[in-house]
């Protein structure tokens, strides 16, 4: 749905076609879909960590992010994962069927402000669905900016996500990337590790640098320690939020942080900024 759309009633979902699915792992499953509207889809803009909301027709609608990057408009990307009634009807769609997306909602990560800096990716589980679309964008503009580390983790293999990017990210020599997973697992070439265990090892450099991560809230809370034991500032660090996100457009009131909306003052938020909210978290 463009702008003007959501201008016109917030509350009314677009027609989308899902073009394709693809299992990322037991729980998680990532959809790529088209507005049936050729104008609205030729006219859709968004930014690096906006979200939509995504409907199924007589059940309801839950938020997830936008991980295709606005570089690549072929078609939207959404990765659910199943955890109650709306994303067990979500995961049961197949390519063909009918879905509704109310899109772009939410700020964005503060890519323009981050032209020429390091960056420092460390997403865990279905957290890596947000970086995504940032590190995409970034690899698509890869001139504007400088060192780019990917940390990425999960439990176990089986619980990573976006298995058909990992190749190319690995091989890649612009970026320095290290997968990890909580256990040991049989064939796994990689890092065995908490993220913020292994984050230290990487120990990467705050100086002109941002960290962006996102996670289940326990890593989150342990990941932000590292990154200030590392020397991040505050300021330095970004993260997204979007739990408890229901409207998406600061009416319901389901989704306030003291007076901040998630759905309309984030769901991006630098470190500096949650200090600044009430621990509500």
């Amino acid at each position: 749905m463009n702008n003007a759309a959501l201008a016109v009633n917030p509350y009314l979902p677009q027609v989308a076609t899902v073009l394709k699915t693809v299992q990322e792992t037991p729980n998680i499953k990532t959809f790529q879909l088209r507005l049936d509207d050729e104008e609205a889809m030729a006219g859709f803009s968004f930014e690096p960590g906006q979200v939509g909301q995504l409907s199924v027709f007589g059940v309801g609608e839950s938020t997830f992010v936008i991980n295709s990057p606005p570089t690549r408009k072929e078609y939207l990307q959404f990765s659910v994962m199943r955890s109650g009634e709306v994303t067990t009807r979500l995961h049961g769609l197949v390519a063909g069927d009918k879905i509704g997306v109310r899109a772009p909602l939410g700020n964005a990560f503060p890519y323009e402000a981050m032209r020429g800096k390091d960056i420092v990716f460390v997403g865990g589980g279905i957290g890596m669905a947000p970086l995504r679309t940032l590190l995409l964008y970034m690899l698509d503009n890869r001139k504007d900016y400088g060192d780019i580390v990917l940390l990425y983790g999960a439990r176990t293999p089986n619980d990573m996500a976006f298995k058909g990017d990992l190749p190319e990210w690995l091989g890649r020599k612009d970026i320095s990337t290290t997968l990890t997973v909580d256990v040991e697992s049989l064939g796994w070439e990689h890092k065995v590790g908490l993220i913020p265990n292994v984050l230290k090892e990487i120990h990467p450099n705050p100086e002109n640098s941002v960290a962006i991560t996102c996670g289940p809230p326990i890593m989150i809370k342990f990941t932000l320690q590292a990154l200030q034991e590392l020397g991040f500032q505050d300021e330095q660090i970004i993260t997204t939020l979007e739990r408890r996100m229901k409207c998406g457009i600061g009416i319901c009131g389901r989704c306030n942080i003291g007076t901040s909306y998630i759905c309309v003052d984030g769901p991006v938020y630098t470190n500096a900024q949650l200090k600044s909210l009430p621990n509500e978290m």
